[in-house]
């Protein structure tokens, strides 16, 4: 049996004009020999509207209702998708979470998947049935209950899918028609790519690009499944979108693959820490527990027995980061001169697969910036990507810097 997974994203199923479009698209696949399980989000803007009236209801709200309310919305799409397809002859069923059953934990809001058991979907499709639509974003805990797994859910709902049930692909339709080089908005040179491998993809989403989510791209990387990110909107063919496939399957490409940035970044300075064994653990520890999402790290020399340690944070984790250093610095865990915090500053970052086989990415990284006249407060590595931390009023010219100096507008 082949097994095409498609999934539509809010802005693809946002009226019932899109609904019958994207439902078109279904109908072309199965046509083509395929049992499809469809994926859907809910209407654009509907969990946002969903999520107001939770709030304003209940602002210390039980997360079992929250994920009870909220995941409602992709009921109604999934239920309208599978009502458009049966109008053209399609046979069609919606799927709730609890249905199938998706089986996740007990983190309501943020729910990790365990387990998809194919029986009762696979058994529909050999009764004759040729499309489950599925509710994305939304399973079932050991508990019975409703669960949902966090904003962008949906996108792993679809490649978890897609592993369980072997599908031949994942399509990903959305409001782009690729993965572009960077942000088309931010630089009129930026190139779709026809295939990205997925560790570029993954560090590219987890570095800014708002394509596909994060942990959809670390499932389809564990279980090697093909993703494909579409248009919803444009024609499609055989190449159309962009392959996120293992880095076998691309025959060239370029050293850079791609430039990404975020602009809600914060430089935090610790000033004047012990520089002893396990003041790393002393300072990061709390800041975990906190909830504090720390990026970059820098220690500078030690000096007399103390040094500086500066760590990035998204800027809205900077008043959690600050409390949580300074009860720290109360129970005589660590202590600091000062807690210097700087929200006007962005990164940008550069990935690529080939940087593992070239040299000479980073001093050609910072040329290029240096001669824009962009100073670079932090830097951090890895195999596989170098970013960096700005002053954000550059930002958009360190892209365009940046993707002209790897020549990002050139296919390799």
């Amino acid at each position: 049996m082949s097994i095409l997974v498609m999934k539509f994203g809010g802005t693809s199923v946002a009226n019932l004009d899109r609904i019958a479009r994207a439902a078109k698209r279904v109908a072309v696949e199965v046509a083509n020999g395929h049992k499809v399980i469809v994926i859907v989000s809910a209407m654009s803007g509907k969990t946002n509207e969903l999520v107001g009236w939770v709030n304003e209801t209940s602002p210390l709200y039980d997360a079992r209702e929250y994920d009870a309310v909220v995941s409602s919305g992709e009921n109604v799409t999934a239920g309208l998708m599978a009502m458009r397809l049966q109008e053209m002859d399609v046979a069609a069923r919606s799927w709730q979470g609890w249905q199938v059953p998706l089986k996740t934990n007990d983190a309501h809001s943020s729910a990790r998947i365990e387990e998809i058991p194919p029986e009762n979907i696979l058994a529909k499709f050999d009764e004759g049935m040729s499309v489950a639509v599925v509710a994305g974003f939304q399973g079932v805990s050991p508990e019975g209950r409703i669960t949902t797994l966090g904003r962008g859910g949906s996108d792993t709902t679809a490649v978890a899918f897609a592993a369980a049930f072997n599908a031949v692909r994942c399509d990903i339709y959305t409001d782009v028609d690729g993965v572009y080089t960077t942000d088309p908005r931010i630089c009129d040179k930026a190139r779709k790519l026809d295939r990205i491998a997925f560790e570029e993809m993954l560090e590219l989403a987890s570095l800014g690009a708002k394509v596909l989510q994060t942990r959809s791209v670390e499932l389809a990387m564990r279980y090697k499944v093909k993703l494909r990110v579409l248009s919803s909107f444009e024609e499609q063919s055989d190449e159309a979108g962009t392959l996120v496939c293992d880095e076998e399957d691309i025959m060239e490409s370029n050293v850079v693959a791609g430039v990404a940035y975020s602009r809600d970044e914060a430089k935090m300075t610790l000033i004047s820490v012990a520089d002893r064994p396990g003041i790393a653990a002393a300072i990061f520890g709390p800041l975990s527990e906190a909830g504090v999402n720390v990026d970059m790290i820098v220690q500078n020399i030690s000096e007399d027995g103390r040094t500086d340690m500066t760590f990035s944070c998204p800027t809205d984790q900077v008043a959690r980061a600050d409390e949580a250093m300074q009860k720290a610095q109360d129970a005589g865990d660590i202590s600091y001169q000062e807690l210097v915090s700087d929200k006007d500053v962005a990164k940008v970052s550069v990935v690529g697969i080939g940087m593992r086989s070239h040299a000479g990415v980073a001093a050609k990284m910072f040329d290029a910036l240096s001669s824009e006249g962009v100073n670079i407060k932090v830097i951090t590595t890895s195999e596989i990507k170098i970013s960096v931390l700005i002053d954000r009023k550059y930002m958009e010219l360190a892209v365009q810097a940046l993707h002209d100096c790897f020549e990002l507008e050139k296919a390799a």
